[in-house]
């Protein structure tokens, strides 16, 4: 099982365990829990025979048929409906399944990487998902962490991207500058590594002389997803003159985003939301709610 925001590259470790096992010859399967549609779920996990529906009019494999041997990659599996967790557990336990349409069951030998950004364990307790799936797909989890707390990573990719682009591009871009660093680090990364690809990529396209072009790349330095580092360190030097571990740094984020929240009577979006608040987007302070595990009040 794989944890992380969205954007944080668990596609890219999912792909780096099949290369790295002994089932790298054989096929990686990767399918999007999320943009598959409910009706045509079971069909494209399971395969379905003709004529087992309105328009099937050829028998076909599932993905878990073509995964056979090799590995098959889950993505948001906790956008899953209840009625198909179900029979994902019967695959997991049993290694067998049966094609849409079919009275036969076939087996499988698949390795299953499952990847999600919801706090599954949040989603257990609200009947959600279910927790027999839960306890089975989380035999070994991968907690991903988000860029905003990885500053020299944010370094090293930028400057990866930036030498994979220009080559790409067919153009020269000098090394990042100290100005380059310190606006790379300042910022706070909502959409993780996928976004600072972007950025990277916006800032070769758009550069002179070798030099990358961030005041085109990357958002206004007034907009609501970058961290001010002054007021950062301000507030940690209110709370205490020692250095804040990691634990009760979360503590602290956590009382603030509570505090908006209770603020607001629970209204993330809008004008007068949490997110406008606390300087954030929504869909950012909905991934630190579900995160830092704050329960909704009944």
């Amino acid at each position: 099982m794989i944890l992380g925001e969205t954007g944080t590259g668990k596609e890219l470790i999912a792909r780096a365990i099949h290369g790295a096992s002994r089932r790298r010859d054989k096929p990686l399967i990767t399918i999007n829990c999320a943009a598959v549609p409910a009706a045509l779920m079971e069909s494209e996990f399971f395969g379905h025979e003709k004529g087992a529906f309105t328009g099937a009019t050829q028998k076909r494999e599932g993905r878990f048929a073509l995964a056979d041997h090799g590995t098959i990659f889950l993505d948001e599996i906790g956008e899953l409906p209840l009625d198909l967790q179900a029979k994902i557990l019967r695959v997991l336990q049993e290694g067998e399944f049966a094609a849409v349409g079919s009275s036969h069951t076939r087996n499988v030998d698949v390795r299953v990487i499952a990847a999600t950004n919801r706090d599954l364990n949040q989603a257990v307790k609200g009947g959600g998902f279910r927790e027999d799936l839960y306890y089975r797909l989380n035999v070994f989890p991968i907690e991903v962490p988000p860029l905003r707390g990885r500053d020299d990573d944010v370094l090293l990719l930028a400057a990866a991207f930036a030498a994979k682009s220009a080559q790409r591009l067919g153009r020269r871009i000098e090394p990042l500058s100290d100005e380059h660093k310190k606006r790379l680090r300042g910022y706070l990364w909502p959409g993780n590594v996928r976004e600072l690809h972007n950025v990277i990529e916006r800032a070769v396209i758009t550069s002179r002389d070798g030099r990358l072009n961030l005041d085109r790349a990357l958002p206004d330095a007034g907009g609501d997803r970058i961290r001010d580092v002054e007021v950062q360190q301000t507030l940690t030097e209110e709370v205490s003159e020692r250095i804040l571990q990691l634990r009760e740094l979360q503590q602290l984020e956590r009382k603030n985003i509570l505090r908006a929240l209770e603020s607001t009577a629970w209204r993330v979006a809008g004008k007068d939301g949490a997110a406008a608040l606390l300087g954030m987007n929504p869909s950012t302070l909905n991934s630190r709610i579900r995160a830092l595990r704050i329960p909704h009040p009944k």
